[in-house]
């Protein structure tokens, strides 16, 4: 026992020591860069908007200019929840029984829960918002379901995690056989690809935060 304690002290530090050293880099050479170019790439951004298929900067940069990141932080989404699955014991998801105020609430809040996803969705191609504020409050209406005893069978992994990265690899890989780089989608067909991909992503992270609040509930994490 003392020696598997200090064997997992030992991997910890060493985690959190490399962990340290691989921020400092990036810090420094953020730094760096800032202070080489002040303006950053926002005016180049900006200057192609009208390219990216959506009218609001962020979301061209972040489904569009550099889409690549977006696709990596669903991508360790879905990573997260299945290592939490594959470490942890198979056993449903059990809560003390809902009283009635909590099920009456669930049945008004979680249907505002839904349309305000679909319209901060929607409205995230010229204001803010988005997939993930949009997986967000899907991920609310999960929990809020979960406690209220009306979504004890969830489970992950399934299809509902990887919806939204597999869309986003079917549809960004698209581009390559028409002899384009990966992730490039300009013109006409831009906004609905960029549309398709926050649907997708909206439903895995609403699935995946869901699932990643059952796992904390029954001691998985």
């Amino acid at each position: 026992m003392t020696k598997n304690a200090g064997t997992s002290a030992g991997v910890r530090f060493a985690a959190a020591a490399l962990t340290l050293a691989v921020a400092a880099v990036l810090v420094q050479q953020a730094v760096t860069v800032m202070s080489a170019d002040r303006t950053g790439v926002g005016p180049l951004a900006l200057r192609n908007l009208d390219e990216s298929g959506v009218s609001h900067p962020t979301t061209a940069v972040l489904l569009n200019f550099r889409a690549y990141d977006t696709l990596l932080e669903i991508a360790v989404l879905v990573i997260a929840l299945l290592g939490v699955r594959a470490s942890a014991l198979p056993r449903p998801f059990e809560t003390a029984p809902a009283g009635r105020m909590l099920k009456s609430f669930s049945h008004f809040l979680v249907p505002v829960l839904i349309v305000a996803g679909g319209y901060v969705l929607w409205v995230g191609s010229h204001a803010p918002g988005g997939a993930f504020q949009a997986g967000a409050l899907l991920g609310a209406a999960g929990v809020v379901l979960a406690l209220a005893g009306a979504l004890p069978e969830l489970r992950a992994p399934g299809t509902g995690p990887v919806v939204g990265l597999a869309v986003f690899l079917v549809l960004g890989l698209q581009p390559l056989f028409a002899g384009d780089a990966l992730l490039y989608y300009r013109g006409e067909w831009a906004k609905t690809v960029i549309l398709l991909i926050e649907a997708g992503a909206t439903v895995s992270i609403g699935w995946i935060l869901a699932g990643l609040f059952m796992a904390v509930h029954r001691g998985d994490i």
